[in-house]
């Protein structure tokens, strides 16, 4: 996919002297991890975050997979070169001892590692938060505590019913880190988040006991977007379990993604509605199924595409990136390089 060594150079050249670009070391089908890790690491208010934390870790402080994602950031951070390969030995390892679902060497999913790792973060700075309020002879925190994980991916979805015999409204809110879409052939983005919003018909055995009427109603709920994250990660469910075939079949469908995105299934009541986002990574899918392929991701940093395949760094156009939208044809589809995880940032609030 990549454009050759020399359009590279020309795209490191123009880019900032403190930035770095360095590909990751594959320890055995561990790209779900290396294509994730970039596209973190290339989430600025993550990467300026994860630095903070990593300048105030005391030496002695026990090994998580939050302080070892740290180090590895601060390694490449630091390095003198501005390309490169770095080992996230330490990392691999320390993830592969905390999960056992990770501990193999079979094909992992590139989204469930993603949730994991992020989750996982913020327990961990949710520990520390009360651990050192107990240090300091301070009552535990009563609510659940936001750390800067939240503050960057956490976003928060207003689930609404209303009930059709006296058209009382309940609402209930929930928080999310990552929207997962189902998609369909030839679609867009925009539709499927549509569809994710879509009014539904509760009725015959699925009918919603409507607190008013103190019995079970035919019902209309839909969910919308009260409070929009900093930063969004929108996961196309290409993986669907087939009941005819009996398992997990990828679905290659074509799936345009704007380079810049308008929410607009938001609530009425959203701040921030308005918000203009611009795709800066895309964790993409190589391969014709669930259970095997490969992961890369492709990263925007300045202004210039890049292409991390493992140890490889290369420079693509935006063709190629749109390249990855799918195939027209469901069968005999010749490019298996598919969208799958992408993360958009919201731009700053004079731009929108």
């Amino acid at each position: 996919m990549g454009n050759g060594g020399s359009k590279l150079e020309k795209a490191l050249a123009e880019s900032p002297d403190d930035e770095r670009y360095y590909g990751l070391e594959n320890f055995g089908n561990t790209c779900y991890c290396n294509s994730v890790i970039q596209a973190l690491y290339f989430c600025k208010p993550f990467r300026e975050r994860i630095l903070q934390y990593a300048a105030k870790l005391p030496r002695d402080c026990p090994e998580n997979l939050l302080n070892c994602l740290a180090d590895l950031f601060v390694q490449i951070n630091t390095s003198k070169k501005k390309t490169g390969v770095i080992s996230p030995r330490k990392f691999v390892q320390r993830l592969k001892r905390d999960n056992e679902l990770f501990s193999g060497y079979m094909h992992q999913d590139a989204h469930e590692f993603l949730n994991y790792l992020l989750n996982q973060a913020a327990e961990i700075l949710e520990g520390e938060a009360k651990d050192e309020a107990k240090a300091r002879g301070l009552p535990p925190p009563a609510q659940p505590i936001n750390t800067w994980v939240h503050d960057i991916f956490q976003g928060r979805l207003v689930n609404e019913t209303r009930c059709l015999q006296c058209e009382t409204v309940t609402s209930r809110e929930e928080v999310f880190m990552d929207l997962s879409l189902e998609i369909d052939q030839n679609c867009s983005l925009t539709s499927c988040l549509r569809n994710f919003s879509a009014m539904e018909t509760l009725d015959r055995d699925d009918k919603f006991f409507c607190d008013h009427c103190c019995c079970l109603q035919e019902a209309q709920k839909r969910m919308l977007i009260k409070q929009l994250p900093s930063c969004l990660i929108l996961h196309l469910k290409r993986f669907k379990y087939v009941e005819t075939q009996g398992r997990m079949r990828k679905l290659m469908y074509r799936v345009v993604f704007p380079l810049e995105l308008k929410l607009s299934n938001t609530a009425p009541d959203a701040s921030g509605a308005d918000a203009l986002y611009t795709l800066f990574a895309v964790v993409v899918h190589v391969g014709n199924g669930p259970h095997h392929g490969h992961y890369v991701s492709l990263i925007k940093s300045h202004s210039t595409w890049l292409f991390f395949d493992d140890e490889s760094v290369d420079s693509i156009t935006e063709c190629q990136v749109q390249s990855t939208f799918g195939s027209t044809q469901e069968f005999g589809a010749s490019n298996m390089d598919h969208g799958y995880i992408l993360f958009y940032e919201r731009a700053p609030s004079a731009s929108c």
